[in-house]
């Protein structure tokens, strides 16, 4: 927080001050944990430590596991089968990294709406909400070609499906299809190409993480009020705010223990709870299974994308006005990159002058039925495509649409909004029932 006046780091010793003319290392980490943070931070900040770990999680089992896993169509269920039988441990590293790509996963959609209601996005974090939606579609991208590794039934058929929406965009779409492929089909290429992205996106992840981090170190801390910190004097902003350490390291700590002790419970006694059990069976381009679906992150913008099928009026009138050329494939193609691109645009969608949707109550109704709709969507995509659950779909995947599009913009123009408290210590003292010493 550059803006916020307070103590940075000052060598003491010899050693210190040769090292930081050197490499100002040390200073750099005391900057970071002694960094002013808001005092009023709830418990809904706890993920991006929870983020944090997940993705060292995944980058250290993930590279153990490669050390005995082999990737070529005749050898990696073979291999993933010597790693859970003959490794010592590794059932138990397998099972770490899968379960923890759903950790990841649960906690960045957490992450994600508790910005959306409290305006994280909003000025001056526009570029870190962007950074954050960037890193969000590269945890996509490493977790459906992961989910390909195994070479199950499942994983061959998810790569065949999802690759084959690139084949749905006019005029390049073959050549893209192919380019990720290697070849016409899923095949020997395809899981080497898919093996050495998914080895390599951790890190690029990884990369944008320290930016993400950088970002909102440069702007401050979000925080549940949307009032910023004081700036005039030291003396103001220290009555806003607390050094990150020791408090919220600590708070930080005590969660992810919590939540740890959750997940080792799911690891140790349901590890193929959130796993699909054709995977189980080694992939057969002969023998389609009965019903394809992906990984459960992934279904919310998998029903999206079935939802818009070639009888929905609004895909036969886009198909009408470009001729044929955008069809029920490419509509749906386009719906489902889509409705990850209005979340993105929330800092210029959202009208509203109040930051924290705490202090907005028309705002509150709209919102919790976003998440609700989320949750609705996430069911209905592991459902089949028949009967009354394509409605659904459509109807979930509309509301998505006309809460960032329609809602979010006119609210900002109609909404009272609640009284707000003047200063974060206002909301503090409120909170805990302190009376001000002033």
């Amino acid at each position: 927080m550059s803006g916020i006046p307070h103590d940075h780091y000052e060598p003491k010793t010899g050693f210190e001050k040769w090292t930081h003319k050197r490499l100002p290392i040390i200073g750099l980490i005391y900057d970071t944990i002694m960094i002013p943070t808001p005092k009023n931070l709830n418990w809904w900040w706890i993920w991006g430590i929870v983020l944090a770990f997940c993705l060292v999680l995944q980058i250290v089992t993930g590279i153990v596991l490669v050390m005995h896993y082999t990737p070529h169509v005749d050898l990696a269920f073979a291999s993933v089968e010597h790693i859970m039988r003959d490794v010592n441990g590794g059932y138990m590293l397998r099972y770490i990294h899968a379960n923890g790509a759903s950790l990841f996963f649960l906690a960045v959609y957490i992450h994600i709406f508790r910005g959306l209601y409290y305006g994280s996005y909003k000025a001056p974090r526009e570029i870190t909400w962007i950074i954050g939606m960037i890193i969000y579609l590269c945890m996509m991208g490493t977790a459906f070609m992961g989910y390909v590794l195994p070479w199950g039934q499942m994983s061959f058929w998810g790569a065949t499906v999802i690759t084959g929406l690139f084949g749905a965009i006019p005029g390049i779409g073959e050549s893209i299809q192919a380019w990720l492929l290697g070849g016409p089909a899923v095949d020997n290429a395809t899981l080497n190409r898919f093996f050495s992205l998914h080895y390599l996106l951790p890190f690029v992840i990884a990369a944008l993480v320290v930016v993400h981090i950088w970002a909102f170190h440069t702007t401050g801390n979000n925080n549940p009020t949307g009032v910023p910190v004081r700036t005039g004097s030291k003396a103001e902003a220290e009555k806003d705010t607390l050094p990150f350490w020791p408090y919220f390291v600590i708070k930080d700590l005590f969660a992810l223990a919590v939540i740890l002790l959750v997940f080792a419970a799911v690891v140790g006694f349901m590890p193929n709870y959130l796993g699909h059990p054709d995977n189980y069976i080694e992939a057969n381009p002969l023998a389609t299974p009965a019903h394809i679906v992906p990984e459960w992150y992934f279904l919310p913008f998998y029903a999206i994308l079935r939802a818009f099928t070639s009888d929905v009026w609004a895909v036969m009138f886009v198909n009408w006005i470009t001729f044929g050329i955008v069809d029920a494939k490419f509509f749906g193609v386009l719906a489902m990159f889509g409705a990850i691109l209005v979340m993105a645009l929330a800092p210029w969608l959202d009208t509203s002058k109040v930051r924290s949707g705490a202090y907005r109550p028309m705002f509150k109704w709209w919102f919790w039925l976003l998440a609700i709709d989320f949750m609705v969507l996430m069911w209905v995509g592991a459902m089949p495509t028949d009967g009354i659950y394509p409605y659904i779909s459509l109807i979930g995947a509309t509301y998505w649409f006309v809460y960032f599009l329609v809602i979010l913009p006119l609210l900002g123009l109609i909404e009272k909004p609640q009284p707000m408290p003047a200063t974060i210590e206002e909301d503090f003292n409120h909170h805990y029932d302190i009376k001000s010493a002033e």
